[in-house]
């Protein structure tokens, strides 16, 4: 398609995106212009690089300048294209729920350290499951395990069925509606995880207009952004195994007063452990 003397091939549109994004300060600049350009073409990143020269009709050119512009407006890339990709597995998302962070990655990977026979079955707990990022991901790690997620949001437990079923785990996860332990009453677990709301109410004016989007319910820890902590420590040892763990993600900042909550609550062998930035990011503890 020739527009404004310029045949925008799909090489010429991500070179001009990739510009625009940057100059907006988007870090993935050249990654995001891929992803919502083979949204719009319906094919993978990979099949666009065989393509390059390939000139754009305007119905395409029509839809990716729209998705242009709300990414600019601040919207994720992954609520555009309506999924993302977490421990390398694919997730639908929306924005009833939080977009996974790779920093959540963390989370499987201690647990992987905490429970090193994946083959043994055991019963393992996702509390504020959102999307079933960490669910599914434990589900699909241990693959004789029955796994339970519960999460106060509707609509985001039907995200996380849905999820769980893209992922062939569905027959293993289970999905409950409920406010974290209200919905496994006197059950319990090997393994206890969560990934609870964390942000101080004070400081959610000043996150980033993306950030901003993304469900209120999921962000808020509260006063000083601790309470789901305080809850759950209290309660967590109620529904573990003798000898269970349990492990939560929290803010880079919060490290010493989860341990102290930990440690109150009565648990040993308390650790934490960083995320790939080196940031303070998951402690764990045994019953």
């Amino acid at each position: 398609m020739l527009y404004g003397g310029v045949v925008w091939t799909t090489l010429a549109v991500l070179d001009w995106t990739t510009q625009r994004f940057s100059e907006a300060g988007i870090a993935a600049a050249r990654l995001e212009a891929q992803l919502l350009l083979a949204h719009v073409l319906g094919c993978t990143r990979m099949q666009l690089y065989t393509g390059f020269d390939k000139p754009l009709g305007e119905p395409e050119l029509a839809s990716y300048r729209g998705l242009i512009k709300r990414r600019l407006a601040g919207e994720s890339v992954s609520y555009l294209v309506g999924e993302t990709e977490f421990w390398g597995l694919p997730f639908y998302v929306d924005a009833s729920v939080l977009v996974p962070r790779p920093d959540t990655e963390t989370v499987i990977e201690v647990a992987r350290v905490v429970r090193p026979d994946r083959a043994a079955a055991c019963r393992i707990l996702d509390l504020c499951t959102g999307s079933g990022v960490i669910a599914v991901s434990l589900a699909r790690e241990y693959p004789a395990a029955e796994v339970v997620a519960t999460e106060i949001s509707p609509a985001a437990a039907a995200m996380a069925r849905r999820n769980a079923e893209r992922n062939g785990v569905a027959d293993r996860v289970t999905v409950r509606e409920g406010d974290l332990f209200a919905p496994v009453h006197g059950e319990r677990f090997e393994l206890i995880a969560s990934n609870p709301p964390y942000i101080a109410s004070a400081v959610i004016p000043t996150l980033s207009a993306e950030v901003r989007r993304e469900p209120m319910i999921a962000l808020d820890g509260g006063r000083d952004g601790l309470g789901f902590y305080d809850r759950i420590c209290a309660q967590a040892r109620e529904h573990l195994a003798p000898g269970g763990v349990l492990l939560v993600e929290h803010g880079y900042d919060q490290a010493d007063a989860v341990r102290a909550r930990f440690a109150a609550a009565g648990f040993t062998g308390i650790a934490l452990v960083h995320d790939l930035g080196k940031n303070p990011r998951v402690t764990w503890g045994i019953a």
